[in-house]
């Protein structure tokens, strides 16, 4: 039995041996050093946009660190579309990509959206000494009853806010980060005459195109912009009341 023993001794010994080395070359000359090294690891295809890179561990990984951020930002830095915008302009100066964007998912668009990983990533940077007023987390989070820091909606937001702020900056008595949609939302009842509190009108109620068609279209030819109710239906606005589905362009 002692041979049997020693044999299994010596096998666990090479194999060791041989993830060490295997291991070590990768780590010092590059996953195309083993052959076929990327496509054993590798826990999945890269999505469309990352596609050129399959094969290229090291543009992304880091040895012994995962993916850092500075990686990313290597090839992501200059897009001023994203740095621009009030609903993405953190990502100049968040230094951590990889709590929402994922990869090797394939077709998976390689975004998650975690916000939690926002308040997260907040609380580390400041318990890091970061001063908050210099900090672009200072508008970002808010401090709640309980001491406890909760996102400010309205930081990234306000441009799209549908309420157009008649109900305040309060969004999470409502709305739930995961989607805006509201469990048992009840809308006011259709006989309501009161849609402009609300309710905005597209530009085209403001200008020839009301006048001339959408008036007409529902047989409300005394109607203003103002008067929502008289055309349309509360269960969708293209369901024009006595008409129908009516699709405008």
């Amino acid at each position: 039995m002692k041979w049997k023993a020693f044999a299994y001794l010596i096998l666990i010994t090479a194999t060791i041996a041989g993830t060490a080395a295997v291991i070590g070359t990768v780590y010092r000359h590059g996953s195309t050093a083993v052959l076929r090294w990327p496509e054993i690891v590798r826990p999945g295809e890269l999505s469309a946009k990352h596609a050129f890179l399959s094969g290229q561990c090291e543009t992304c990984h880091t040895p012994l660190r995962g993916v850092e951020a500075s990686a990313c930002i290597a090839c992501h830095a200059t897009n001023a579309v994203t740095l621009a915008g009030q609903s993405t302009a953190f990502h100049s100066t968040i230094q951590s990509c990889a709590a929402c964007h994922v990869e090797h998912q394939k077709a998976v668009r390689p975004t998650r959206m975690d916000h939690d990983a926002l308040v997260a990533i907040g609380r580390s940077r400041q318990l890091d000494g970061r001063t908050p007023d210099a900090d672009w987390l200072s508008s970002l989070l808010n401090k709640s009853p309980t001491g406890l820091e909760t996102l400010n909606c309205f930081s990234c937001h306000s441009n799209k806010s549908p309420h157009r702020d008649l109900f305040g900056q309060g969004c999470a008595a409502c709305h739930v980060t995961a989607t805006w949609r509201i469990a048992g939302f009840q809308h006011p009842s259709p006989s309501s005459t009161a849609c402009a509190q609300c309710h905005q009108a597209p530009p085209s109620h403001y200008m020839g195109h009301f006048e001339m068609v959408s008036k007409r279209v529902a047989g409300q030819e005394h109607a203003r912009v103002e008067q929502c109710y008289l055309c349309h239906q509360t269960n969708a606005w293209n369901d024009i009341r006595g008409v129908g589905w009516y699709k405008h362009h």
